[in-house]
């Protein structure tokens, strides 16, 4: 079944390679519901298969707000809310409530100008599905992807509410997997490309993959993307935890969200260095590729970030207490 659906996946972005029709095609196929039990109108994919389609996404570049949308559509059907129709997004902001109405701004959310439905949580642990009544302010990442701002003065009488079985930390990361799950994707089809154009390449008689500094190279970037796809693995198996068991998820989430950032600096310069200055060119597969490696790595929490996160929790076991936690095989975290 994982395979199909990833041939699947693969065949439809392929075919829109441009992003004309992208998302109609997304919407037909029934991609934004991929996280969906079957029950609440979803296919009832493993967690890994359904997550797989956002890797196989960011492989293709692909210009839509998928990611977004499949877990905005997953935490509305985990309140007991109905689906977005169309494109989603989830805010990791808190949106204040105050005399009776809704005030405040969700600053940079992907693809928000697409969205016809906004998911954001109250300070009081509600979960809000918006679907008008804000104003934009259109920004982009260095990916040329849509990051807006959104502002919000609304009565709350009216709205759509469920009590929300998420906090704001764990959509946070929850994000964040979902970037280094797309990280991941990003950085297979990379060295796919830096790997075919090396062996292409021929300078002084030879293909440039035949020298010894290009292979040394390409083996370091190898690594890393296995690294981040290992990474990305590991955060789809465990994003069922988010629910169970949301503190040991955090930690997964910030772990992969990490290791991801840290293979796409080094994946992305080594692509660079091999393709040299036909790399930089926008019209080049490489470009829009790169530039997202580089996007990703900020957005939902940097290395920094989550590396912070992590010794924290680790710290707070006192000692003797890291070891038994790193080799523990159940959910307690």
């Amino acid at each position: 079944m994982t395979d199909l659906i990833a041939e699947m996946a693969d065949r439809l972005f392929a075919a829109h390679s441009g992003n004309t029709g992208l998302w109609a095609a997304v919407e037909e196929a029934g991609l934004p519901f991929a996280l969906l039990a079957e029950e609440a109108g979803g296919f009832g994919f493993a967690p890994a298969e359904a997550l797989g389609i956002i890797r196989i996404a960011a492989g293709h570049a692909a210009a839509a707000p998928v990611a977004e949308t499949v877990l905005a559509n997953h935490v509305l059907g985990a309140a007991g809310l109905d689906p977005a129709e169309g494109a989603a997004v989830v805010a990791t902001e808190v949106l204040p409530a105050e005399d009776g109405r809704l005030c405040g701004t969700l600053r940079r959310l992907p693809w928000a100008r697409d969205a016809g439905t906004v998911v954001a949580l109250t300070a009081e642990g509600r979960m809000l599905r918006l679907t008008a009544g804000w104003s934009i302010r259109s920004g982009s990442n260095l990916a040329g992807e849509p990051r807006d701002d959104l502002t919000f003065d609304l009565p709350l009488d009216g709205l759509t509410t469920a009590e929300s079985p998420f906090a704001a930390d764990t959509l946070l990361a929850m994000s964040a997997a979902l970037r280094a799950i797309a990280i991941a994707g990003a950085a297979e089809a990379a060295l796919a490309l830096t790997v075919g154009y090396v062996n292409d390449r021929v300078q002084f008689g030879r293909p440039i993959g035949k020298q010894q500094a290009i292979q040394q190279n390409l083996a370091v970037m190898a690594g890393q993307t296995a690294a981040a796809r290992a990474a990305a693995d590991m955060v789809s198996e465990a994003f069922p935890l988010a629910l169970s068991a949301p503190e040991l998820f955090r930690l997964k989430a910030g772990a992969a969200k990490l290791r991801a950032g840290e293979a796409a600096g080094v994946c992305a310069a080594i692509a660079h260095q091999a393709h040299g200055a036909i790399g930089i060119t926008r019209e080049y597969r490489l470009h829009p590729l790169t530039r997202r490696l580089w996007s990703w790595r900020d957005e939902f929490g940097s290395e920094a970030f989550w590396a912070e996160r992590i010794g924290a929790a680790v710290f707070a076991r006192g000692d003797g207490g890291l070891w038994p936690w790193l080799t523990r095989t159940g959910e307690a975290a």
